[in-house]
């Protein structure tokens, strides 16, 4: 009677043991689960994220205050790459392009000059084609003293003239043909007047909003 009962909890014991390694055996494979479901959605995440950012977002850094007050140094924004997609560039939009210098970096500007305009800086007035009145330009932060007078350029078929809003220290299209021959890419700065202007394919999107260190919709200028 006492073997019997000896064999019985060994047996009671086996089984025990048994239960234990396969509940021991399905914690693992639930845990390797989990952690297969926890991979799916990073992956999933960073491809979505890959996506938005080659295809629809362009993500921004800016490094100086040549867009004040609109945006100010240390901002990060969104532009829409799909937004010139299905229409052209409009006067006064805000854009992130490739800078026709060092395509390597991006800028941030306005819209100023459209594709076969003339437009000429007289006096910190901007005026278009042949007309006598001046642009509005109510983005302005201040009075522009710097660099304000005696420019006419004549933009290219497919291209745009891009200037800053904070004149009085935007590195923008009034200084592109100079830097261009001071870094050695054109003989002059005659030469370097091709650099001055943003063919359509280098304009990356239309700035959208800034995300740090605050939200803010970035609603340009209009008429």
């Amino acid at each position: 009677m006492k073997k019997k009962l000896n064999e019985e909890l060994k047996n009671e014991d086996k089984m025990d043991g048994t239960k234990q390694a396969q509940e021991a055996e399905e914690e693992k494979i639930s845990l390797w689960k989990e952690l297969l479901s926890w991979v799916e959605i990073i992956v999933v995440a960073v491809l979505i994220s890959l996506f938005l950012t080659k295809v629809v977002l362009v993500n921004a850094l800016v490094p100086s205050s040549s867009m004040e007050t609109l945006i100010s140094p240390g901002d990060r924004l969104f532009g829409n790459r799909l937004t010139y997609k299905f229409k052209d560039p409009e006067r006064f939009d805000v854009v992130i392009f490739k800078y026709p210098v060092d395509e390597d970096e991006n800028y941030i500007k306005r819209v100023i000059g459209l594709p076969g305009e003339t437009v000429t800086i007289e006096n910190a007035k901007v005026y278009i084609n042949d007309s006598e009145t001046p642009l509005e330009e109510n983005y302005l932060p201040e009075e522009w003293v710097i660099e304000n007078d005696g420019f006419v350029f004549e933009v290219p078929e497919d291209c745009y003239l891009m200037l800053g809003d904070n004149r009085n220290v935007s590195e923008d299209a009034r200084y592109w043909a100079e830097e261009a021959y001071e870094q050695g890419l054109a003989d002059s700065v005659e030469d370097g007047e091709s650099y001055t202007y943003v063919s359509r394919d280098k304009i990356l999107g239309k700035a959208m909003f800034t995300y740090w260190p605050h939200f803010q919709l970035l609603s340009d200028y209009e008429e």
